[in-house]
């Protein structure tokens, strides 16, 4: 693991590993990894929630997570594209049956080679024979060479961070979430361009 990320690291396709990595989290509960998946990009895009957590403290939590949805609702069928944009992100979601792989591995590779573009993947973990079936988490970075995807899983009490190959990734998207009978995939986040500050200035009278 250490030699892969070396060598991704070298050829620029970590990019955004570190930001992300500031805002890891564990998921507050078994169904949560969607809401922890999306604080956690929320966070790392240093996007203002326009409401305090904690104290005086702007900051993303879980619980928060509800503008367009339910938390409830959200554990039952995972995330969707409304929650990243009435928390202020901009999102493209991608279901799979739209792309190809040489799609998402270009959305990929992309988003690891930027700090302000990042992809949460909606999975099956029996594609990878891991407990459990469908699941949410960021992409960390990825292997060009050997074309492998960092997963941040943020099911940290099951799995640390790992590489799995992309063709396997990209096929774990398509088995069909029995909660809502559609192919899973993934979304692209960013943040929208942030208005310069104006500012004014006091002028005594006779300047």
């Amino acid at each position: 693991g250490k030699q892969l990320f070396a060598e991704a690291l070298m050829d620029g396709t970590m990019e955004g590993f570190f930001k992300l990595i500031e805002q890891f989290r564990t998921q507050d509960e078994p169904a949560y990894c969607g809401l922890a998946s999306l604080a956690m990009v929320l966070n790392t895009l240093a996007i203002d929630p326009r409401r305090a957590w904690k104290g005086p403290w702007r900051w993303f939590h879980e619980q928060m997570l509800d503008c367009c949805l339910p938390i409830l609702r959200v554990a039952e069928e995972g995330i969707a594209a409304c929650l990243a944009r009435c928390n202020g992100a901009r999102v493209e979601v991608r279901q799979s049956g739209s792309f190809s792989v040489e799609d998402f591995r270009e959305d990929v590779q992309q988003a690891s080679q930027s700090e302000t573009e990042h992809l949460i993947v909606s999975y099956s973990r029996k594609q990878f024979l891991q407990t459990g079936d469908g699941h949410f988490s960021p992409v960390g970075g990825y292997h060009a060479r050997r074309d492998l995807v960092l997963i941040l899983d943020t099911a940290r009490f099951k799995y640390p961070p790992h590489w799995v190959p992309l063709t396997e990734l990209f096929e774990a998207m398509k088995r069909v979430d029995p909660t809502t009978n559609q192919p899973r995939g993934y979304m692209k986040m960013g943040a929208f361009p942030r208005l310069d500050s104006v500012l004014f200035t006091l002028k005594r009278r006779g300047e």
